[in-house]
Formats: C-alpha cells, structure tokens, sequence
C-alpha cells in the first residue's frame, strides 16, 4: 500500500474528522447554492459546530447566522476556541488564513478541493498544525469508510 501525500496525511485528516468539534468555514455566507454551505451542513450531520467566516458578517445589512450559528467577519473576531479553520477560497488568498488560525490556536487548517498553497502548508506544519489540502470533509469520511474497511 503506498503512503498517501503529506497534504492528504491520514492522521491530519483522522485528527480533524474525529478529535476536533468547533470548524470555522472561511466564506460560508447564507447562499445556499454555493458549495461552502453544502459542506458546512455536512459538518453539522456529523456532529461537528460550524462557525460562519465571511466579511459580510461585519456589514450593517448582512445576516447575523448562518445554519443556526452566528457569524463572523473575521477568525479574530471569534470569542470561543475554534480547532479547525476549513477554508473555501481561491489558492492565491488562502493562505492568509491558515496564518491566521495558526494565530487564533486552531488545531487543524483543511483547504478544500482543488486550494494549494504549498509555502502556506509548509509553515502551518512547521507551527505545529495539522493541515491538509485538495480534499473535502464529506469525501474524506468516504474514504476512511473504505480505507478502515
């Protein structure tokens, strides 16, 4: 059996998926056509508490929850441990927010499908976080299935 990629660490992603409950989902907003809502629920069916992440939580006019849970401007402005920082954003902003959950403590920093940062994923590793990239939650719980299987 081969290894898989650092960035797809069966131990980053068992850490993440099992040990850590509060996920921060960087660019969940209350459009339920994008793909960051449909995965936040996903989080939600699986026990995990989602925290919204969108800069239109600091706007006069912008919802105040998302899928039940408050939301946030910023992971700064989060009052509460957050352990893993899911981030649905382009490759090139990316990984400003790995820094940043790097800064608030996380545990872990997931970037979703096709999100590559490698200079991001080589200092959040060197910080002492798990990371992973290029993959989703909701195909990572398949996959264990099979995988443990």
């Amino acid at each position: 059996m081969t290894s898989a990629p650092a960035h797809l660490s069966h131990d980053a992603i068992d850490l993440m998926l099992d040990d850590c409950k509060t996920w921060a989902v960087v660019g969940l907003s209350a459009n339920t056509r994008r793909t960051a809502y449909a995965i936040a629920q996903v989080l939600q069916a699986h026990g995990k508490r989602i925290v919204p992440i969108h800069p239109v939580f600091g706007t006069p006019d912008g919802p105040e929850e998302v899928l039940g849970e408050r939301g946030y401007a910023t992971l700064a402005d989060v009052p509460f441990p957050v352990d893993v920082v899911d981030v649905f954003r382009r490759s090139e902003e990316a990984g400003q927010f790995a820094d940043q959950a790097v800064a608030i403590g996380a545990r872990g920093v997931w970037f979703q499908v096709g999100v590559v940062d490698e200079a991001a994923f080589e200092r959040t590793r060197a910080a002492g976080v798990a990371m992973v990239m290029d993959t989703c939650p909701k195909i990572e719980w398949v996959n264990r299935s099979v995988r443990r299987a």
